[in-house]
């Protein structure tokens, strides 16, 4: 497989919990950087598909033949690329007909990554992945500006998320802490430390990869 664009963390992320006073709040994803290419390996899927610290709230049927799970940083600009152009393919081509069974698991690379990604939890099971789409498609508009989290705020208003709900999910330890041991959960034992990374039953694939990269790996495994 050839080798893809990747996020990779800050050489010091700041992982301390955010408080919306503090300035460290403007800390953006200042680390990315096209990583090498890295070999493929094998997860066992049992393990993967383990409940971890945050419910997977999936896409697609429970009783696909295939499992892809991907872990990725809202504020890595690879990973909103996927979804705006790959993740439409791969949805109509493969997720909707019943095909493969879609995870989207937090990794965040810095502490607005977790920001949002706290968010789209708060906003609840049933609205979580939408809003998941929402920051990606509009990503430039509030991960790379002077004052993101006002941007966010804004944002996040417009899916029904009003100030004081905002202002809640952000001072949610007990959720801070989830986000960050999944994303620890998934370096220890899955070796992830860029994003995007995906796991396709099991299989490691990395990087923004285009629909042709996933039609070579999911065609045997749909025979």
């Amino acid at each position: 497989m050839k080798s893809a664009s990747l996020c990779l963390p800050a050489s010091n992320p700041r992982r301390r919990f955010l408080s919306l006073a503090a300035p460290c709040l403007m800390v953006l994803a200042l680390g990315l950087f096209a990583a090498p290419a890295r070999a493929q390996t094998m997860v066992p899927v049992d393990q993967l598909m383990a409940p971890g610290p945050l419910p997977d709230l999936p896409l697609g049927s429970p009783t696909a033949p295939v499992t892809i799970v991907e872990y990725a940083s809202m504020t890595c600009s690879h990973c909103a690329a996927f979804h705006e152009t790959t993740w439409p393919a791969l949805k109509a081509k493969y997720v909707d007909p019943g095909k493969v069974q879609f995870i989207l698991r937090e990794y965040p690379l810095e502490p607005l990554a977790a920001a949002a990604f706290m968010l789209a939890r708060c906003a609840g099971p049933e609205r979580r992945n939408a809003i998941v789409d929402l920051l990606y498609t509009q990503q430039k508009d509030w991960a790379f500006v002077e004052k993101p989290l006002e941007a966010l705020a804004a944002l996040v208003k417009q899916a029904g998320v009003s100030q004081a709900e905002f202002e809640s999910c952000l001072q949610n330890q007990a959720l801070y802490d989830e986000v960050n041991k999944t994303h620890d959960l998934a370096t220890e034992k899955f070796k992830v430390n860029a994003t995007p990374t995906f796991f396709v039953n099991g299989l490691e694939m990395n990087g923004e990869l285009p629909i042709g990269e996933f039609d070579k790996v999911l065609a045997p495994l749909l025979k």
